[in-house]
């Protein structure tokens, strides 16, 4: 899906200006690069359903420097079939993840997720993928984001819905349920599937 373009000068504006605030030594600078994320979050409620108020406070509890975000995805594959967690949010279907803690190393995120959201326990066995989150089926992100998808080994627990998940269950790679697209895509999940068919295929990456 192709991000449109007041998207991306409204993403790029309010990362210039988070990293101006990170580094702006007086009063003017400050004011000036407050501005500019007002401006940022004026151009997104033009175009989406978002309030200049929410962007703007949203925008200024985002301090440092403007760096992406980490998503992480666990593939797990039982019997040739892999696991997929309903989500509460939009009642669709993705594989289980989320956004990496500051502290937290990747590996240990998805551990962490795959167990909350699926109930399983697992170790990591590869890195299938490293994705350009933001140009694989988001339609709307305020922040720019990578993707990276863990192919996960099962080594106890069992299927648990939890206050994100409704529903836990295996899906053959041909008959799938309507998915979560801005969390998993048939693209993420056509590589998951080539690295089950060969083992040694390298990572993905953007």
């Amino acid at each position: 899906m192709d991000i449109p373009q007041w998207l991306v000068w409204a993403r790029e504006i309010q990362a210039l200006s988070q990293t101006g605030l990170a580094f702006a030594h007086n009063e003017y600078d400050i004011e000036r690069n407050k501005r500019f994320l007002e401006i940022a979050a004026e151009i997104i409620e033009t175009y989406s359903q978002y309030s200049k108020e929410r962007l703007v406070h949203d925008f200024i509890h985002q301090p440092g420097y403007a760096t992406p975000k980490i998503d992480v995805r666990g593939a797990l594959i039982q019997d040739g079939k892999i696991l997929l967690v309903k989500e509460k949010m939009d009642g669709k279907w993705c594989m289980p993840g989320g956004w990496v803690d500051v502290g937290e190393a990747p590996a240990a995120s998805i551990i962490r997720e795959v167990k909350e959201e699926s109930g399983f326990d697992v170790t990591t066995n590869k890195i299938i993928a490293v994705y350009d989150a933001n140009r694989s089926g988001r339609p709307l992100s305020l922040y720019h984001a990578f993707k990276i998808i863990f192919l996960c080994d099962i080594v106890g627990g069992r299927a648990t819905t939890s206050f994100e998940t409704d529903a836990v269950d295996f899906f053959a790679f041909n008959n799938l349920p309507e998915l979560s697209e801005n969390r998993t895509n048939s693209y993420h999940l056509a590589e998951v599937r080539e690295h089950i068919l060969n083992k040694n295929r390298p990572t993905s990456f953007d």
